[in-house]
């Protein structure tokens, strides 16, 4: 009975470990992988796959990053940190690749879209992220 006891604070303890861990770690800046900046979008300058994009952007992203891709949208004013302002010079002056790994990857708050949206998906939604400049 003792031991279950401790191994039930045992994995207890690990939960909230990790919970800490992942939630310190969407503190710092975001930054990608060096490796990402070598990373070429195949849609780049295809007005096509904007389009495309910005429909996507309407349906996944601008509930938290809102209609202008402020960062404003209505959900992620509950979220910590904030979403990012899309239109800002520290994203417009991240390669597409690293935007790109970071559609793909996520990082709390945000999700990992790896799994919901097709590589051709998430370059469209760089490519629209790219008209989102000031």
């Amino acid at each position: 009975m003792k031991y279950i006891k401790l191994l039930k604070l045992f994995v207890v303890g690990l939960a909230l470990l990790l919970t800490e861990a992942a939630f310190a770690q969407s503190k710092g800046p975001w930054v990608a992988p060096e490796s990402a900046n070598t990373i070429k979008n195949p849609f780049a300058g295809n007005a096509d796959a904007t389009k495309k994009g910005k429909k996507l952007y309407n349906q996944l992203c601008n509930i938290c990053h809102g209609d202008q891709g402020k960062g404003d949208g209505m959900a992620g004013a509950a979220l910590t940190p904030k979403p990012a302002d899309l239109t800002s010079d520290k994203v417009q002056s991240q390669s597409d690749g690293a935007i790109y790994w970071k559609i793909t990857n996520g990082r709390p708050p945000m999700a990992s879209y790896k799994d919901v949206l097709k590589e051709e998906e998430r370059w469209q939604l760089v490519n629209y992220i790219r008209t989102l400049k000031k």
